[in-house]
Order: structure tokens, then sequence, then C-alpha cells
């Protein structure tokens, strides 16, 4: 029999997931071309041309042992070392190798960071609407996931309910900018002022609040829009970086943590996210994919592919009469549901063979998800189905 704690998981398996295997079902029915699986936020846009020449040349002119050997669990030295500089020229940091772990995508580096810093019972706080795998990688670790209630219609991290859910036991609060679902861009102002609130509860609890940083989507930003790098405002802030979106390698699991020197105990926050990375099963990052992006730090896919789309859809669902808000980045569009119960209104979707995501799987109920990393020539294919959509809500009243 399987543990307790994974029965649940088993039960309450990732609604993402779950819809992307119904529309890998619904293609072999009706035919791919005519199911529009908007679900999974896969990146569509192809990797640039400078990451398959990097991975062949580390192939080609490294050392086998060192292609696929182990290595410091932190990850290769120089690896790091140009990542933090990097890093620096971007955003006028002061980082070095030794404040970068190489991890095993963002998820990985989430759950080092979590690992690292959570007891049992010690509370992380998260902004609705939030990418639902936080909540289990908290419990990962037994602590208690505390949410705060969503700030409509900017969508904007609810700070006036933060300041009422911090208490002594607050370890944590992650943030997600650009979001996932609603691809809003935290501004500057909210982050100061969230990091204002953070210093005040710390003083007052005498304890450390980690900030973490979840920033798979930071080179994902339209109309010229800048993401605050948060460790600039804040001294106890934890990044938690992947590849995935930036250039397009979500299989290749390759990301990681920034651990600035300001971080309350430095010294033993690095020491146990690195031994976090060992003894989670992770032992290092993937090592290939290390040496690989280490030489494309410059490259970022295509993003004017994502903007396309992103207005291509949002013009069609407004004009249909769909309430969106517009997404700043990442490359998903966040709609008010057509009936207070998303999850009638997804099965709904479903009749005409559209595959959205409930928000409540972000802990946003009353709005779906609809990811536009996809072909363009599908978004436009599905125009006619959202039509029939929001006619059959227009019947109805």
């Amino acid at each position: 029999m399987i543990a307790k704690k994974m029965q649940k998981y088993v039960e309450g398996s990732s609604v993402t997931r779950a819809m992307f295997e119904e529309g890998k079902r619904l293609a072999g029915i009706y035919g791919a071309e005519n199911v529009y699986d908007f679900s999974l936020g896969n990146p569509s846009v192809e990797p640039p041309k400078a990451v398959k020449e990097s991975m062949i040349d580390v192939l080609e002119h490294v050392h086998p042992n060192k292609v696929h050997g182990y290595m410091n669990n932190a990850g290769y030295e120089e690896v790091r070392e140009a990542i933090a500089q990097s890093l620096n020229r971007k955003f006028d940091t002061h980082f070095d190798q030794k404040n970068i772990i190489m991890t095993v995508g963002a998820a990985g580096g989430l759950n080092v960071a979590l690992k690292t810093i959570i007891d049992p019972g010690d509370e992380v706080i998260a902004f609705a609407p939030y990418f639902g795998e936080y909540n289990n990688y908290v419990a990962n670790f037994d602590g208690v996931m505390v949410a705060i209630s969503p700030s409509i219609p900017d969508f904007q991290p609810n700070l006036e309910e933060l300041k009422t859910k911090i208490t002594a036991k607050t370890k944590a609060v992650i943030v997600n900018t650009p979001n996932n679902p609603t691809g809003v861009i935290y501004s500057e102002e909210t982050i100061q002022k969230l990091a204002d609130i953070l210093r005040e509860k710390e003083k007052e609890f005498g304890t450390a609040i980690y900030l973490i940083a979840d920033e798979p989507y930071r080179e994902l930003a339209y109309d010229g829009a800048d993401v605050p790098y948060l460790t600039k405002y804040y001294e106890d802030t934890i990044v938690g970086y992947s590849y995935s979106k930036s250039l397009s390698l979500p299989g290749e699991r390759i990301g990681y943590l920034v651990i600035p020197n300001e971080v309350d105990d430095f010294e033993n926050v690095v020491n146990a996210a690195t031994i976090a990375t060992r003894i989670l099963g992770f032992v290092n990052a993937p090592s290939l994919q290390q040496l690989a992006v280490a030489k494309c730090l410059d490259q970022t896919t295509d993003i004017a592919i994502y903007d396309e789309n992103r207005k291509l859809l949002y013009n069609k669902l407004k004009e249909l009469g769909f309430t969106c808000a517009k997404p700043e980045g990442a490359f998903y569009m966040w709609v008010k549901s057509l009936e207070e119960d998303d999850s009638a209104f997804v099965a709904k979707a479903k009749e005409f063979n559209l595959l959205l995501v409930p928000g409540s799987a972000f802990m946003c109920p009353g709005y779906v998800r609809i990811a536009y990393c996809v072909d363009k020539s599908m978004i436009e294919h599905s125009f006619a189905a959202f039509e029939k959509l929001a006619e059959s809500y227009a019947e109805k009243r």
C-alpha cells in the first residue's frame, strides 16, 4: 500500500496534467487539428540555434568524464561564476559563484530552498492565484501553506491581507513574477511595499522571513515592461530561476538558485542548500546542460511569437465578450469564466474541444487559464469554438 501522504497526491493529481492527457485522448478521436489544447505551458517556440550548437560543442570538445560526471553538488564552479557575472551585468548586482547553486529546474530549486529553511509547522505564504504545485512543495517538508486572496482586477499582491497573515511561524513568502497564471508583472512600487512589510514583520517577530522569487518567466515580458530584480529590494531574498521558458528547455530540467550574501545566516543557508540538493536525490543539476547553458547566457527564445499570440487571442476573446487580464509577461491568458463554477465552465468548454485549466487549480475559482504558447494556427482555428462557447452562455441569459 502506498504512503498516506501519496494517496492524497494521487487523488488530487495535477488538473493541468490531466487536461493535457485529455487533449491527447480527444486528438485520437477527433484529430489533432480539431482539438484546441491550451492546458499546458509547454513552450512552442524552438530553442535558440546557439543552444544546439553549444551542446554539440561541449560533447565534441569537453572530456567525457566532465560532460557526464559528478561535480560539486552546487554545480560546476565555472558555470556558477559565469551565471553570477551575467546577472551582475544585467542587474548591477554583486554575485560570484558562491551565490549560485545549480538546480534541476526551478521546481527542484524551490524544493531545495524550502528543504533548507522549513521546519514542520512553519508557514509559507503565497499570493493567489499561484502555481498549485507550491502547495505540494511546502507539504513535502511538512510546512503550512497560507494563501492570500487575490486582488481583483489588477492581480497585484494583496499587501493589506499579507500584513494580517504574517505570524511568528512565517518562514517564507513566495512570489512569481511574471505570474503564472495571470501574466501580471508585480510593479516596483508593489515590491518596495512588500519589502517594507517583511522588514517590519522580521523586527516584530525577531525572525528571518525569506522572500522566494520564482522566476522562470523573467525574460517573457512584453511592451518594454520591466521586471524588478528582487534581491535589490529585500535582503532576505532567494531567487529560483529556470531555463525552461527563456531557452525553451522544459524537459532538460536546468536552473539555479541565487542566494545573496545579505541573506540571513548566509553561510549556513548556502551549505544547507548544497546538501539539500544531494539528499533530495537530485545529487547535482544535469552536467551537460550546465555546460551548455553557460555558453548561452545572453540568448533568449523569440518572444515576438508569443507576443503575437497574446495580442491575437486577447483581442478575439474581448471581442467575444470575455473578461481577460491583459498579460504583461509569461504566456498565459487569465479569463473570467462565464459561470461561477469554473470547473463546470471548463467542462462546458471541453464540449467544443477547448481544453482550459480551471482557476481553482490556482486557488482562484471563477477564472480559467489559457496557455497561448501554441501554434498561431491553432489559436486562429479555435476562434469558432470560443464563439460557440460564448453563445452557449448567451442563450442562458
